[in-house]
């Protein structure tokens, strides 16, 4: 997160390549910063619509613009949406996986880079700014501000520290099978693709993290394509969430059904979700 005295520190830097690179960086802070105020005053103006009982032509009086721009605000603020993912710009970090052998020792699996830009797809639709970055085996806490971590509790500890957080669901190895556990109902989601004859379905976790000042969000399925699943269940079902569940934590699994070649082809709620 930038800090007020960023642009004279930028500014001030000697060195020409560290400076462009900080003030790229910077520059995409204030933009994302722009773009959450735009939102906010959008939902000021809806607010003072809804709650004082205004009508738009009194609202711009008392902010002392047009009625035109008043409409244009309301017509091009990004969506109220977008908060469910925090400010921006999103860190979206999926597992480097440890190689069979000398030749990889670490790779990103196909099916995460998948989720991975499956997740900035849905940031780019509420103008937010992804950063993807790469979770090392032994990653233990998430990067500073907000972020979408799609990593299960095997491929690293930050997988299993952010699921610690979770009262109601959680994730358990059971004859070297993973399961997702809804301690709610005391229902035990094992994995259909890894059933004798597999299915083409997968269960996904996905939670919501609010601490302090940021979001975090957390993506994990029993195998790969589940957390595709979970985002592809995000990208249609965010704004009822946001509108049903408001800026809290809280969890949730979704089942969803794949091709031959893991193209994720529908997805369902099928626990939660559940508040913290």
């Amino acid at each position: 997160m930038a800090d007020p005295d960023d642009f004279d520190a930028v500014r001030d830097d000697r060195d020409p390549l560290r400076r462009a690179r900080r003030a790229a960086e910077l520059q995409t802070h204030y933009q994302q910063r722009a773009t959450e105020l735009s939102r906010l005053r959008k939902a000021a103006i809806e607010e003072a619509h809804r709650d004082l009982d205004m009508s738009y032509t009194e609202i711009a009086t008392a902010l002392g613009i047009s009625k035109g721009r008043i409409t244009q605000i309301r017509g091009s603020a990004p969506a109220r949406e977008r908060a469910f993912f925090g400010v921006g710009p999103v860190a979206v970090g999926v597992p480097l996986r440890r190689g069979t052998d000398h030749r990889m020792r670490t790779y990103v699996d196909a099916a995460d880079m998948t989720a991975q830009t499956q997740a900035e797809g849905v940031l780019a639709s509420l103008s937010l700014a992804a950063e993807p970055f790469n979770i090392e085996p032994d990653l233990e806490s998430v990067p500073v501000g907000d972020a979408i971590v799609i990593c299960g509790p095997r491929s690293a500890p930050v997988g299993a520290s952010l699921l610690a957080a979770d009262t109601h669901l959680g994730f358990t190895r059971e004859d070297e099978r993973w399961r997702i556990d809804d301690h709610n109902s005391g229902v035990k989601y094992f994995s259909p693709r890894l059933d004798t004859p597999p299915r083409d379905e997968e269960f996904g976790y996905f939670a919501r993290h609010r601490q302090d000042d940021r979001v975090i969000i957390h993506v994990a399925g029993i195998t790969a394509v589940g957390s595709s699943g979970v985002l592809h269940y995000l990208q249609t079902n965010v704004r009822e969430l946001f509108t049903s569940e408001g800026d809290v934590s809280f969890s949730m699994v979704v089942k969803c059904s794949f091709t031959s070649d893991t193209t994720i082809t529908g997805s369902e709620l099928v626990a939660g979700p559940y508040r913290w």
